[in-house]
């Protein structure tokens, strides 16, 4: 316990410092201690030193923090989110992806790009918020696919469940791309994924989602320190599962979603953080879910940080980074699972 405790004292400075340099970088770097006094500044009325440019001040407020912010905030979402799909299928391959909301997601984005339609008063966020509404839908597809044919919603029907429902899906997005080809462009870079020139707006966009499913799901942290013993203990011992199953793949979805729908499809981090959390703090979910949300978040503000510096000043999705980080360490899970090492 006192363990776990130091770690978290020694991860949130860390996190900090981590947020600070993703500001700081750029295709025009800003010295690390005027983007501290800028943030604190701006967060705390703090004076700023007078050397600091005016432009600065602008590059890092109304650039690259709510970039860096989102980044985070998405990276945290999608790691929360993985060690729930975790717990729940008690499989550390699994991920929420498996349930359709990315395939979900990429329909709804299609669809806009492809009729150009915008919603009034969601303007720019129209798109987003379709992705959403669709990855949604899909997984709740899923859910009751799977409670329809299953009552117990075991963990292997509704891993079947959303492998199909998946692939149905994107065949209906493959076809759609195939008879309007000249959006292919668009849709391929939404699939991949990028925070670029995505501000403030998309940070308020997400919050409220992100509040929601993480309140949502440390309600449920004991029932999934429960689970973990298997469903007939936690029936055993007064944990309706199927309801919290439920409940919980909600509140995933809810992270998920809002975060494919913002960002586009970014995968492995939902699968990285919650297993390195798990190797360091253990596998109570008090710890776990916070931690999984400082070390995606963490995660996501790297590899971003890579995308856009590593051929500046172009970027790399990046998808592309998290794809390249994420397939090894798939490969080195599954195959040291396999030799029960």
């Amino acid at each position: 316990m006192n363990k776990n405790k130091n770690l978290i004292i020694l991860t949130i400075p860390t996190v900090f410092l981590i947020i600070c340099l993703g500001v700081s970088i750029g295709s025009s770097n800003i010295n690390i201690l005027d983007t501290i006094n800028i943030l604190l500044n701006k967060m705390l009325n703090i004076p700023l030193k007078e050397s600091i440019n005016p432009k600065d001040i602008s590059i890092i407020w109304s650039i690259r923090l709510p970039r860096v912010l989102l980044a985070f905030m998405v990276g945290g979402c999608l790691a929360v989110s993985g060690a729930v799909v975790q717990s729940i299928l008690k499989n550390e391959l699994a991920s929420p992806y498996t349930l359709g909301v990315s395939s979900g997601a990429s329909l709804g984005a299609g669809l806009v790009i492809v009729i150009g339609i915008s919603i009034p008063f969601l303007g720019g966020l129209t798109l987003p918020i379709v992705g959403f509404l669709f990855g949604l839908l899909t997984v709740y597809s899923v859910i009751t696919f799977s409670a329809k044919i299953d009552k117990t919603m075991s963990n292997n029907t509704i891993i079947l469940a959303g492998m199909v429902f998946s692939l149905f899906v994107n065949a209906i997005l493959t076809t759609i791309t195939a008879l309007f080809s000249e959006d292919i462009q668009s849709i391929t870079m939404w699939q991949m994924g990028s925070f670029s020139m995505k501000g403030w707006s998309y940070v308020k966009a997400l919050a409220p989602f992100l509040i929601i499913g993480i309140i949502g799901v440390l309600k449920y942290s004991k029932e999934m320190d429960i689970l973990t013993f298997g469903e007939e203990q936690a029936k055993a011992v007064g944990v309706d599962t199927t309801k919290v199953k439920k409940r919980l793949f909600i509140f995933s979805t809810t992270l998920t979603g809002s975060a494919v729908a913002l960002s586009g499809t970014i995968g492995f981090v939902d699968l990285i953080a919650p297993h390195i959390v798990r190797k360091i703090f253990g596998s109570k979910h008090s710890y776990v879910i916070p931690m999984s949300f400082l070390f995606g978040g963490s995660l996501m503000v790297i590899t971003d940080l890579i995308s856009r510096t590593i051929i500046s000043p172009s970027e790399l999705p990046v998808g592309a980074i998290t794809a390249l980080i994420g397939a090894p360490f798939f490969a080195y899970v599954y195959f040291k699972s396999k030799k029960g090492i």
